[in-house]
């Protein structure tokens, strides 16, 4: 009987051991299910924030506009006579410096005219000191009789007038004479780009004749619109402000691109008046050597259109914002309870691809830079790179209970 009892505990152990390991395998299955089930239970949607600090910014104000030569002269001769030579470089197109001889008007009648206005000069000299002379001996005989009362013509007072007159007379004809001569070498004004030319070599000129018109690129200038509401941006005084005028170019097929060019201007003056189909008003930007002829850089050429941008007031405590984050003036926030919230905003300012507001936010808001699908105000949300301490505190928690299991489980294994 005894041995009976021993074979049969033998029997039975085997399937012991093995409930006992089924046992011990459903209960940690078992943890790892319900761990699984707790770590699926957080469905808040997650965001990107960014912190905000409010600065001083300085307005920014971007126009386009024109570039134009600061004058145009439409060039006429003052005598008139046959072209003999002109300039290599006064041609459409050429470039000239001021000073420089464009064409020359033959000279000999000139020169002639100049010798005998010279000649009646001497003579209107000479006859004044006949006269000064003929007025002394009057005036010495006149003093030798000082009880007889002399009449200024005898005295020659009338001639000698009349020969001073002359002698001025002369010398306005001598002046007019060689300023002719002068002008038969036709010169740059200033700087010129050459537009027109309609003379040649042999062509007889007549006075007033249009022979070229002459672009000043000594300076060019901008006329830029400037709105309504970015005029009260403006200081009070506009005129020595820097800008900066750019154009886009196209580069060699090689390269494949396109190229900006950036010159520095100031703005010259407001032209003081408001258009009145557009209802803005008008700034004039100067570039000096738009075409660099005076120095090494790329040129500006007339008719570009060009955009123009300089600084206008600074604005205290702003933010700046990119125009996809705010939605009808509405902008989302993240507060202390991880909650969406929507924020009404004032925007003062656009400024490219940004938005400049000056009211409805607050230092340290967390703006929501990625918003979930459908926002609604009190969703709850994931914060991105931040820790969750709820989540964490959880898991801590279910690793401590499945040790505590497993080392139960063991302890038993142990036992048998």
């Amino acid at each position: 009987m005894k041995k009976m009892t021993i074979k049969w505990k033998r029997a039975l152990l085997p399937i012991i051991v093995l409930a006992l390991s089924i046992g011990v395998f459903t209960a940690i299955n078992s943890n790892a299910q319900v761990q699984e089930e707790k770590k699926a239970v957080d469905t808040r949607p997650t965001v990107s924030v960014e912190t905000l600090i409010a600065s001083d910014h300085q307005v920014v104000i971007t126009s386009y506009g024109e570039i134009k030569p600061l004058e145009s002269t439409q060039l006429a001769t003052q005598v008139s006579g046959e072209v003999i030579h002109w300039n290599p470089d006064f041609i459409p197109g050429g470039f000239v410096k001021r000073g420089d001889i464009l064409f020359s008007i033959e000279r000999d009648n000139y020169e002639a005219q100049v010798l005998t206005n010279e000649a009646a000069l001497i003579s209107a000299q000479s006859a004044l000191i006949q006269e000064q002379a003929s007025a002394h001996v009057a005036k010495e005989e006149a003093n030798r009789s000082p009880n007889v009362k002399h009449s200024d013509l005898y005295l020659r007072k009338p001639q000698l007038l009349s020969a001073q007159a002359a002698v001025k007379s002369a010398q306005a004809s001598l002046k007019i004479a060689r300023r002719d001569l002068a002008k038969c070498d036709v010169k740059a004004p200033y700087d010129a780009l050459v537009i027109s030319k309609n003379i040649g070599l042999g062509q007889f000129v007549s006075v007033g004749s249009p022979v070229a018109i002459l672009n000043n690129i000594e300076s060019a200038e901008v006329t830029v619109p400037v709105a309504g509401f970015d005029s009260r941006f403006l200081p009070a005084k506009v005129a020595g402000l820097s800008a900066s005028v750019s154009v886009s170019v196209s580069v060699s097929v090689s390269q494949k691109g396109i190229n900006t060019i950036t010159r520095k201007g100031e703005i010259s003056r407001d032209l003081g008046v408001v258009d009145s189909n557009t209802r803005m008003s008008n700034l004039v930007i100067r570039v000096n050597d738009p075409y660099g002829l005076n120095s090494d850089v790329t040129p500006l050429k007339f008719g570009s259109y060009v955009e123009v941008n300089f600084y206008a007031k600074t604005l205290k405590n702003v933010y700046r914002l990119h125009q996809e984050l705010v939605n009808n003036r509405i902008v989302w926030v993240v507060n202390e309870n991880n909650e969406l919230e929507a924020r009404k905003v004032e925007i003062i300012k656009e400024e490219g691809e940004f938005f400049l507001i000056s009211e409805g936010l607050k230092d340290q808001d967390q703006l929501v830079l990625t918003l979930p699908e459908y926002p609604q105000k009190g969703q709850v949300v994931k914060i991105s790179g931040a820790q969750d301490t709820q989540t964490v505190n959880a898991d801590n928690a279910s690793d401590v209970s499945d040790a505590a299991n497993a080392e139960k489980n063991t302890s038993t294994l142990n036992k048998i």
